[in-house]
């Protein structure tokens, strides 16, 4: 009997973690989360273009790395904000559509890192 119940218990909380993963979440949560989504990127495109300036100090050159390579690290610190804030974006929807238009900020994220990859020079 306790096999059977708590195979039963499992079973429920798994089709709960399954069903209450794309629910839908009230326009106001959503908000908030894209808010702070928005300032969290913000913050961490900021902090990449501040190492970027470090590097150049009052020298006018980069010390560190070369320029290509801060610019680099500066676009994927904004495609990981702009994914953060389209995954947040994404939870007003429910079911599938939720899941759908998680999968496009996933493709996007993707297709910004590999353009950033792609004008980074060779060897950085």
């Amino acid at each position: 009997m306790t096999n059977i119940t708590g195979y039963t218990a499992a079973l429920a909380a798994g089709f709960l973690l399954l069903t209450g993963c794309n629910r839908a979440e009230s326009p106001r949560e959503v908000a908030g989360d894209v808010a702070e989504a928005q300032q969290e990127g913000t913050e961490e495109v900021a902090e990449a273009q501040a190492d970027a300036a470090e590097d150049r100090q009052d020298t006018g050159y980069v010390m560190n790395e070369s320029a290509a390579e801060n610019e680099y690290e500066i676009k994927v610190a904004q495609a990981e904000a702009d994914h953060k804030v389209a995954i947040e974006s994404c939870e007003i929807l429910e079911g599938d559509a939720q899941q759908t238009c998680k999968n496009e900020a996933d493709a996007q994220l993707a297709a910004s890192k590999a353009e950033a990859e792609r004008l980074r020079p060779p060897g950085s």
